[in-house]
């Protein structure tokens, strides 16, 4: 509507200027031809009113139809279509254009966002079927007599609810790291102790896989954040680095201090991750064939080190194998 009222003023003006100028030739050269100069200026006046009118309207309708798509579209998404769209690239002032184009990036997003609730449920309807199938297995079993509930049989069921606990724990962190709302403690905490103590705890993990871990850190690597949480992000590292790591192989955790920040390194020499999985791996639920846990370790990681401010990559090393570095800043950084 603004628009086609600019052009009425515009041709309003012109029909004005153009009265002016036939009033100063007709009466001011041509006095004796007055009648018909004013039948004449009529004329103009009326033709440069009807096109300022004809062009005003046209240029209304089109400012009004991508508005009216507008409107249309955001009924369909608040109706549940996150697919409406809006087409940002046609005729119309900038701050028009700019404005479909947000409202595409914004059904963009609630479309991303409506798929991953989808994939999420999908995926922990999964998770959660498999200790759950077990453990109905086990105490059914009890029950009809096929099993005896003695110790072994009743810790066999107690271990699927600990695996259920673990599950619903993981989602949650995942949840509460992807929502910005992970709770951490701030204090001193000395990374290089953290990393040879996880290696301590899996020691006999590794005796029995016929791998050692072997970590190469400095006396002291301290940051500003929560122990538990870095402790839980290098544990998961390790262990599904030991996971996949051939016997007879060695699984490394370098710690370095570079450029203001304290690095983590933890590679092994196994099979790698595939390469169409690697741009997902910290994504929920990313595994890979054949991979086992439930896929939440990595998604993990990464919220507790970016909750910390750091950043985490998973690299395939030229030489094989998995490579995954994570870095924390040594001060904590202010929001």
């Amino acid at each position: 509507m603004m628009v086609g009222r600019h052009i009425g003023r515009v041709f309003g003006l012109a029909a004005l200027v153009a009265i002016a100028g036939l009033l100063i030739l007709g009466f001011g050269f041509h006095a004796e031809r007055a009648p018909r100069m004013v039948l004449m200026l009529l004329l103009v006046v009326l033709v440069v009113q009807f096109a300022g009118a004809t062009f005003a309207a046209l240029g209304a309708r089109r400012l009004a139809r991508p508005l009216e798509d507008l409107v249309d579209a955001a009924q369909r998404v608040a109706a549940g279509d996150y697919a409406a769209r809006v087409d940002a690239g046609g005729w119309g002032p900038p701050s028009l254009r700019r404005l479909l184009g947000a409202f595409n990036t914004m059904a963009g997003r609630l479309e991303a966002n409506a798929d991953q609730r989808q994939r999420l449920l999908a995926d922990t309807s999964h998770e959660l079927r498999t200790p759950l199938t077990a453990l109905q297995g086990e105490l059914e079993a009890m029950l009809d007599g096929v099993h005896p509930a003695d110790p072994a049989h009743l810790r066999s069921a107690l271990e699927e609810t600990h695996v259920l606990a673990r599950l619903i724990d993981d989602l949650r962190t995942v949840s509460l790291a992807e929502a910005g709302a992970l709770r951490l403690e701030h204090e001193p905490v000395d990374v290089a102790a953290l990393a040879r103590d996880v290696a301590a705890g899996l020691d006999g993990a590794a005796s029995e896989a016929s791998v050692r871990v072997v970590v190469h850190a400095p006396e002291t690597a301290v940051v500003t954040g929560d122990a538990l949480r870095l402790r839980q992000v290098i544990s998961n590292l390790a262990v599904n680095a030991l996971r996949y790591a051939p016997r007879g192989s060695e699984v490394t955790v370098d710690v370095a201090e570079v450029g203001g920040e304290v690095s983590v390194t933890v590679e092994d020499r196994g099979p790698g991750i595939a390469p169409e999985v690697l741009p997902h791996v910290f994504e929920r639920f990313a595994r890979g064939d054949g991979s086992a846990g439930s896929g939440l370790g990595l998604a993990i990681a990464r919220g507790i080190v970016e909750a910390h401010g750091g950043t985490i990559v998973a690299e395939r090393p030229a030489a094989g194998g998995t490579r995954i570095r994570f870095a924390v800043p040594i001060e904590e950084r202010q929001p």
